[in-house]
């Protein structure tokens, strides 16, 4: 009997598979916004601290749910389509000891390494005390932000993305309160400080972890896991590997870039920065949308591609794609004809908004590519098939850092060269993902 996935009405099916996961990446912006406002009651140098280990967090948080989360429901939903049950049953061990694995490496990194990159990011004093008591305990609770993200994938590659996403948001909103106590204390008792969030954070992906797990020994995939008289099979980690592996690269590559840029937008002084960050902070805003249509991309490509069903692959890949490209699009023409509108919001300052309106005109109109791109990334996840993918990110990190530079040393543009750089590297790589699937599709490689 074939997966229902490869029958289901294409369109329908995203829906129920994108629509949960896109609406906990909203409420998460929102739960991101409190957890600042947080921190910042606590004063500048807690700010200072926490932003000095934001980089750092939010990789791993994408690499533990987009980069080797999308690894974990690729190989399942592969497994699925193809109606390799016990590959299935064994592949849930094999994602707990992935999680495992990745969860030590970002501990020891906090332990050992992580304060030489914070000094070297320009951290000291107070600043360097904060970010040292806010990255210790955040690392040091990797565990349950692997195993959840890893669980909550292997739910999404079997095609349940509700039950994840309600956990999500049932954590979220425990969180708020949590983290708000445990920061800034409560009564007489002064709080833990900038521990609290981290405490807060452990305390609330520790319930998730367990709410999924039940559900996962309960045969919400379909399956029921098989632990125990399970052998670790170099072939199984692959499955993840190979795909985790690469969108991870991917990741880095992203947060490569954005730190490139920031050095060049820096060079204008303080308002550019603060006006690009006004800007940016909408393509940040957007992306997660990208995140919950391609989330369900891994899922119905993976288990297509599983079945070998490369034309119905295919099919969801440019119907997912081409829903990201509106959605997305719509946004940022939207922010680049009413520019000021946006930046008003945040600020009042005539130097700052030019800034941002600056980003936004010339940025914000390719948003409709990114999230074509993205989209499509995801697609790949689920199709197994990550070069094209991973070298667009490349060649748009190449395009935005090198143009820039161009465009400001060579051809004396000033910020509005920075920014169309970045238009160009964002439009490229939209073009180049699609355009090869629109010249070389996938096919078998058997």
């Amino acid at each position: 009997m074939s997966h229902p996935l490869l029958t289901a009405p294409i369109g329908r099916s995203l829906l129920r598979l994108a629509g949960p996961t896109t609406g906990l990446m909203v409420v998460q912006i929102f739960v991101a916004i409190a957890e600042t406002w947080f921190i910042a009651r606590l004063g500048v140098d807690a700010l200072a601290g926490f932003s000095l280990v934001l980089p750092f967090l939010v990789l791993m948080h994408n690499m533990a749910n987009g980069g080797m989360g999308g690894g974990v429901a690729s190989a399942l939903a592969r497994a699925l389509g193809g109606r390799r049950l016990e590959d299935a049953r064994a592949l849930v061990l094999h994602t707990l000891v992935l999680a495992a694995a990745f969860a030590l490496v970002f501990a020891v990194f906090a332990w050992t390494v992580a304060p030489l990159f914070y000094r070297l990011m320009g951290g000291s004093g107070l600043a360097l005390e904060r970010a040292l008591a806010f990255s210790d305990i955040v690392f040091s609770g990797a565990i349950v932000v692997w195993t959840s993200a890893f669980l909550a994938a292997l739910l999404r590659g079997a095609g349940d993305a509700g039950t994840p996403s309600r956990y999500g948001l049932l954590m979220s909103i425990l969180y708020v309160p949590l983290a708000g106590v445990l920061t800034l204390g409560i009564a007489a008792w002064p709080g833990l400080g900038m521990m609290g969030p981290g405490v807060a954070g452990i305390v609330t992906m520790g319930g998730s972890t367990l709410l999924l797990a039940r559900a996962i020994w309960r045969g919400k995939l379909g399956v029921m896991p098989r632990l125990g008289g399970t052998k670790l099979q170099r072939r199984l980690f692959g499955e993840i590997l190979r795909v985790g592996i690469m969108s991870c690269f991917t990741t880095v590559i992203a947060s490569l870039a954005a730190l490139l840029m920031t050095g060049l937008v820096g060079r204008f002084g303080t308002d550019a920065l603060a006006g690009y960050g006004i800007g940016l902070r909408l393509e940040y805003m957007v992306a997660p949308l990208a995140y919950g249509v391609g989330t369900g991309l891994t899922t119905m490509v993976g288990v297509a591609s599983g079945a070998h069903d490369w034309k119905r692959a295919l099919r969801v890949a440019w119907i997912g794609g081409l829903l990201a490209f509106a959605l997305i699009g719509a946004i940022g023409w939207a922010a680049a004809l009413l520019p000021e509108t946006w930046s008003s919001l945040f600020t009042s300052d005539p130097q700052v908004i030019a800034a941002s309106v600056a980003y936004l005109t010339r940025v914000a109109p390719f948003y409709c590519l990114f999230g074509l791109g993205l989209a499509l990334y995801f697609a790949g996840q689920g199709a197994g098939r990550m070069t094209v993918p991973v070298a667009a990110g490349l060649v748009r990190m190449a395009i935005a850092t090198s143009g820039g530079w161009f465009a400001v040393e060579i051809m004396g543009m000033g910020l509005e060269g920075v920014f169309a750089a970045m238009a160009v590297g964002m439009a490229v790589y939209g073009c180049l993902i699609a355009g090869s699937l629109l010249v070389a599709p996938w096919r078998s490689m058997r």
